[in-house]
């Protein structure tokens, strides 16, 4: 890509909304809020603050990355369908960027871990598949770095890639919400 492509950047995978926008390699706006509920509706808004903080529009943007996981899983539905609506209306490419690979942004070697629930973490090994342990069993791996920092790392993993298909969510196990136990109203066709 030109080095004076825009790319943008964005994560919604944990009690955050972050946004980052570069030039190449050089940042020009990032914005992040915490939050444990609400990025559908900040995520859109908090885009629009980065790009007019940096002084550009949408119809300017050459890519977009968006955080793919692992994380919560609304928050990761969130970023994944506004990254590729996104996508769509601008008419540019969109990228998914794991958080494994943003951590490994700088350290392409580094042995990467994500927080999970109960007191453990995804562990991910270069070139293996990620694993559920214990998070006094991470040792020296790195972890995501603050969500304006994570922003920024997906937009350059996002300007570095070669992908071409759209970003979809990385689950590493299933849904903890399970079908109700009630039988299913019963429908009436004879109105």
């Amino acid at each position: 890509m030109p080095s004076e492509a825009l790319v943008l950047g964005f994560d919604t995978s944990a009690a955050h909304c972050a946004a980052a926008l570069l030039s190449g390699e050089r940042l020009l706006a990032a914005r992040a809020e915490e939050m444990g509920r609400g990025q559908a509706e900040r995520l859109i808004p908090l885009i629009e603050e980065v790009l007019a903080e940096a002084g550009h529009g949408w119809t300017e943007l050459s890519r977009i990355g968006c955080g793919t996981g692992p994380g919560n899983f609304t928050g990761i539905r969130i970023s994944v369908a506004a990254a590729r609506g996104l996508a769509l209306s601008l008419g540019i490419p969109a990228v998914g960027v794991t958080t494994f690979e943003a951590i490994r942004l700088a350290d392409p070697d580094a042995l990467a871990a994500v927080p999970a629930p109960r007191g453990q973490v995804y562990l991910a090994r270069p070139g293996a598949a990620p694993e559920l342990v214990a998070a006094e069993d991470a040792g020296d791996a790195r972890f995501p770095p603050p969500p304006a920092e994570m922003a920024r790392a997906i937009a350059a993993v996002a300007a570095r890639s070669t992908a071409d298909t759209p970003p979809a969510p990385l689950y590493l196990r299933a849904a903890d919400a399970a079908p109700p136990r009630d039988a299913p109203p019963e429908i009436i066709d004879d109105l």
